[in-house]
């Protein structure tokens, strides 16, 4: 039966375990995220289907299942698994996606690497995508395609599905023109995009760059603009924007352009911070810290988050105040993004080093400035260090959106609790009540910190009150309505920032 809604992403919406020797499906360890929200949108539609990839060591296996139904607590669905090789993966995902486009995306020029790209590989991954989205498309469906590892797919699924309503999300940032024109299929890529009926992005400044970008190389006018609402135009962000396009035309086609700030599950984060045993263990946390500050920084282990700028301003702090050895602690959790790439590994090494050299100058017996942790917390035991925590420092030198430092202010049922968040980060556009700071610059570092650690209670609790109502207000399902909405015509306001 064909699906009224088809949903295509690179990751499959389940995890699968071995259990007494078989395979079996199970939900996502942790309940708040992306995924979650996308199955729910299965339970509006009378048919749904997820598309993504596995990785099969012979594709054309006849045992390897393409198509599974899935029956869990979101409704029935189908869930198309791509077979791709162990080469595929490694040229379309780890070359392509992560060495030539995800430095581009995140305007580190100097790290793009295009001379691995395999082009035609990309394309026809790409090309498996939208043929699968394709068959499983009912007449007039909505298919909803994520995140720029998929940017071919729309141009695709427009040939052979020209009836179908087409929405693509980006995960990421988008960069200036300037920045994208780098990518030497710059143009395929955008004349894809230019294939969809929405194109949805995080934050205005992001729309801005694609329509740049777009305009640079094609006959694209813009049809529509509007102002963006005050709350997301504050002056004292990096990425704030004035006004913002709404609406394109290219070769007779309408494109809706907005943004959407992605959120997390604020109300699933508050019910799991206000456990009993969640605030036990946040007790437990507050008395091995004897006293002192818990300063909390997490994030994946990768280029684009700053950890290494941030150990260093920590650095620059204890020297600068000797009094706060003893007195502050420093949680520094960096997930390795991939362990089979050499540039993560390097700047994993890189943050091991440092940690040890500030905890061997600064420590003592009984004491060490720094703790690095380098594998993931289960989610219970991450929010009870959020409700811990007298500071979550999330300073990344670039970044989509982040979703931690949203994480951290809905666990703060407390209403205590300081912020230090970079102003590159898309959340700092909704997100002014933080301490929002420059992680390029030594000095906006070092005074955030400082800042963040000597801020009386009163101050303390006026900015999370505000932050938790940004955080609440614009959750993750207010992002997805808001998507979706559009395909309809009907979210008022969209690329201007929603109002709630």
């Amino acid at each position: 039966m064909p699906s009224d809604l088809v949903i295509v992403y690179h990751r499959q919406p389940y995890e699968e375990v071995e259990e007494d020797g078989k395979i079996v499906l199970r939900e996502n360890k942790s309940p708040n995220g992306i995924v979650p929200t996308l199955k729910s949108f299965f339970g509006r539609f009378d048919k749904g289907a997820w598309i993504a990839w596995k990785q099969a060591e012979d594709p054309a296996n006849p045992d390897f299942e393409r198509v599974i139904e899935v029956d869990d607590a979101f409704g029935q669905y189908t869930v198309s698994r791509l077979p791709l090789t162990a080469e595929q993966v490694s040229s379309f995902y780890h070359v392509t996606s992560k060495e030539a486009f995800w430095p581009i995306l995140h305007s580190f020029k100097e790290r793009y690497n295009y001379d691995p790209v395999d082009w035609p590989t990309f394309r026809e991954v790409n090309w498996i995508f939208a043929e699968a989205a394709a068959a499983e498309a009912a007449p007039g469906a909505v298919v909803w395609i994520h995140d720029y590892n998929l940017w071919l797919v729309p141009g695709y699924l427009r040939k052979l599905r020209p009836d179908v309503k087409i929405s693509f999300f980006h995960h990421t940032p988008f960069p200036s023109a300037d920045m994208f024109n780098v990518l030497p299929w710059r143009k395929e890529i955008l004349q894809s995009l230019l294939a969809c009926d929405v194109v949805g992005f995080h934050i205005p400044r992001y729309v801005s760059n694609f329509v740049s970008a777009a305009r640079s190389l094609l006959d694209v006018e813009v049809t529509g603009r509007q102002k963006v609402e005050p709350e997301f135009a504050a002056e004292v962000t990096a990425l704030s924007e004035r006004s913002v396009p709404t609406e394109l035309e290219y070769e007779d086609r309408r494109i809706t352009v907005q943004a959407s700030p992605v959120g997390v599950d604020a109300d699933y984060i508050d019910a799991v911070a206000r456990r009993e045993e969640t605030a036990e263990r946040a007790e437990e946390i507050r008395a091995e810290m004897g006293g002192a500050k818990l300063l909390l920084s997490v994030g994946r282990t990768d280029y684009t988050k700053g950890g290494i700028d941030q150990l260093l301003s920590y650095e620059r702090l204890l020297e600068a105040q000797p009094d706060l050895c003893g007195q502050v602690r420093l949680m520094h959790v960096s997930v390795p993004a991939n362990r089979n790439m050499t540039v993560y590994e390097n700047i994993q090494n890189d943050l091991e080093q440092m940690a040890g050299r500030i905890n061997g100058r600064f420590g003592s017996l009984d004491w060490q400035p720094i703790v690095l942790i380098s594998r993931a917390i289960p989610f219970e035991d991450l929010v009870a260090y959020y409700r811990a925590a007298d500071v979550a420092w999330i300073t990344p030198l670039a970044d989509g959106m982040n979703l931690v430092c949203k994480e951290f202010c809905a666990a703060r049922v407390d209403g205590d609790g300081v912020l230090v968040l970079s102003e590159f980060a898309g959340a700092a556009v909704e997100m002014g009540a933080a301490l929002l700071t420059n992680p390029f610059s030594h000095r906006s570092m070092d005074s955030a910190i400082a800042q963040a650690l000597e801020m009386p209670k009163a101050e303390r609790r006026d900015r999370m009150a505000a932050l938790r109502d940004v955080v609440h207000r614009h959750d993750v399902r207010f992002w997805a309505n808001h998507q979706m909405e559009a395909l309809s015509g009907s979210a008022p306001g969209a690329a201007a920032m929603p109002a709630a």
